[in-house]
Parts: C-alpha cells; structure tokens; sequence
C-alpha cells in the first residue's frame, strides 16, 4: 500500500500544484492590470518616490498569499477529479481496485492526504496571507501617504478601573504609527472625563500609548462642584493602555486578512468591553472550518475515479469538477451575509457550506461507490 498511496499521492499533489499556479498566475494578471493605473503616482512624503511598475509588481506579489488561500479547496477539488477522472478512463484504477484497493481504503487513504492539505491551507492563510498582506498595505502607504481605514477610521473600546475609554485611529502611516488619534475618556457614571487629540502616536513594549503633538482636555469637579476644564497642549504624552498593538492592527485590518489566533483574541476584547462581535465571530470560524473544506473536496472527488468510460475526453467532468468549487465558494460566501443579516449562530453559518457539501459528496460516495 505505501507504493500505491506515494502513486496517488504524487499525482494529485502534482495537479493541484499546476491547478493552484494557474489560477495564481490569472490573478496575478488582473491585479497587475488594475494596478497599472497607480503607477506614476508621486508619493506626498518624498516627492522623488514614485510608484513604478516594479512597485506595483512587488504589490500584487504580495497578495498572492490570500489568493493561494482563497483558491486552494477548489484547487484540491479540481486537480483531484482531474487524477481520479483520468486514471478511470485509462483503467489504471479498476486495476488497483483488483489489487485490493477497496472504497473504504480509497476514502483513508484520500483523508490523510487532505490532512496535508488542510495543514497548508491553514498555515497559509493564518502566518502567511496576514504578514503579506500587511507588508503590501505599508507598501501602498509608502505612495500615498497612509493606510486608510475609511471615514471614521477604527474604533477600540477598553474597560479602565476608573471608567471606560473609547479610542479612534484615522490610518497608519508607511512607517506603521498611528495617525488622527482621538481618545474620549469617560467616568462610573458616563460623564466625560478627558477629551485628546493627537496627530500620531505608537504603543511601546507596556503597551503605554507614546503620542506626539498632543492637544489634552480634561474635566474635573472645581470650588462648589462647578465643572472646570483644562486644556493642555504637550509635545509628547504618556498614555498608559491595556489596548496592544495587535488589538490596533488587527481593527484597521479586514477581517478576512487576520489569523485565527488574532481574530479570537480581538473577539474576546470586543465581548469583555460589550461590544458587537458578529462580524468578527463568523469571520474567526469561517477561518476554522475552510481549511477543513480540503477534506470535502477529496471526499467530492474520489466518486470520478469510479466512472466507467473508455472513450472521450474527461473535460466535461473536470468543467463539472470546477462547477461544484465555485458553487462551494459562492455558498461560503452568501452564508455568511445571510448569517449577519438574520443573526444566526457564528458558527452554524460559518460551517453550513461545508456541512452541506459533506452531506452531498457522502451520498455520492454512497450511491456510485457502495451501492453501484
């Protein structure tokens, strides 16, 4: 059996290598031409940087990584029915079937090899994709100046013993400080406590928040219980913060770009300071169950290896292969919008896709390999 498995096993990592570059290779071509109309951009920090066609290769470059992760189960999907198909039209897997390979074996041996799947997807889409894609927004932000969050840039929330405190960060710049930071802090009773402002800041090994050009309000009970305030305006200013710089990072990221272990930590902080985690809750276990949908694609495939033809081409089951990817990719997709908007259980939407083709590839497993 280990020279059967190594013979499938080579194969269908060989297809799915060659299905993977393709696809890579497509849309490093559409994102390279969506980029070309950045180039010639002159940066508003150093006006003898300018955004060329190398910048603009290295860009796409690095957003290869959340490509590989997004393509990867439909890769696996489509190289698979690609070997299976193949090998049933030469008659090279009725023979193994002769030689002792029987559909439950055929289905152990398919599910280790997807656990090397699933490993590669997670590894890519956790450590990979997220430090790519950060050192592809600091790039773009080399040119133009910032990373923009959007219009009210990104809120944090934190919990402080004397009361709560809500913090915004407008983008970051090339460099990685914080830029456009307001922090409003509140007392027991909701009454604002201090009001500051500062045009850039960064978060220090304690976590202590050092802001720079900084213009401070605070409020405080004065003689007789009139309220006093007092503005102050400080070069640089100490901000002791429980908030970290990966609690920053991962706000002004998309949710799709984090790694798990972040998106669990961020929803935890979101709960603990009460606010909404929805969108955060379904992205953190989208990110567990995808990488498993390697394993659903292999399950999906291994029913092609038991068709009988000896004659034509396997194109029409390998179009038939890319249908089903691209159906399960627009249906991880269109779960998740359906679950925010009718507020179903993060994980029950999250996981929907992936239970709903494991049903399918299992009665086809079923139907064509045991009963037929």
């Amino acid at each position: 059996m280990s020279v059967l498995r190594r013979l499938v096993y080579r194969e269908v990592i060989t297809a799915v290598a060659l299905v993977s570059v393709a696809f890579l290779g497509l849309f490093f071509f559409f994102d390279v031409i969506d980029e070309l109309s950045s180039i010639g951009q002159v940066s508003p920090i150093n006006p003898q940087d300018v955004y060329q066609l190398r910048h603009a290769l290295l860009y796409v470059l690095l957003q290869m990584p959340n490509r590989a992760y997004e393509v990867l189960p439909i890769a696996v999907l489509i190289g698979a029915v690609w070997v299976f198909a193949r090998l049933a039209q030469n008659s090279e897997f009725t023979i193994l079937r002769t030689g002792g390979l029987g559909p439950w074996r055929a289905l152990r041996m398919l599910l280790g090899l997807g656990w090397l799947f699933v490993g590669l997807t997670f590894v890519t889409g956790d450590y990979v994709a997220p430090a790519a894609g950060q050192a592809a927004q600091l790039l773009k932000a080399r040119f133009e100046g910032r990373v923009y969050v959007g219009p009210v840039g990104a809120w944090l929330k934190e919990r402080r013993p004397d009361g709560t405190a809500s913090v915004n960060v407008g983008s970051l710049s090339d460099k990685g400080d914080m830029q456009g930071i307001r922090i409003f802090e509140y007392g027991p009773n909701g009454h604002v406590l201090a009001r500051t402002q500062a045009a850039s800041g960064t978060i220090g090994a304690d976590n202590t928040w050092q802001l720079r050009e900084v213009v401070r309000t605070e409020v405080s009970t004065g003689p007789g219980g009139a309220p006093q305030v007092v503005r102050l305006e400080v070069p640089v200013f100490a901000w002791p913060s429980a908030l970290t710089a990966e609690m920053v990072s991962v706000a002004l990221l998309r949710p799709d770009r984090m790694g798990t272990v972040a998106l669990y930590r961020y929803v935890e902080h979101l709960g603990s300071t009460g606010q909404s985690a929805q969108t955060y809750e379904l992205q953190f276990w989208r990110k567990v169950f995808y990488p498993l949908s390697c394993l659903v694609m292999l399950v999906m495939a291994l029913p092609f290896a038991y068709l009988h033809f000896r004659s034509g081409g396997i194109t029409g089951y390998v179009f038939g292969g890319v249908m089903m990817g691209i159906s399960f990719f627009l249906l991880n997709n269109v779960f998740g919008y359906i679950g925010r908007l009718n507020d179903w259980t993060p994980w029950l939407a999250a996981a929907s896709p992936s239970l709903i083709y494991s049903v399918l590839s299992l009665s086809a497993f079923g139907w064509l390999v045991l009963r037929r």
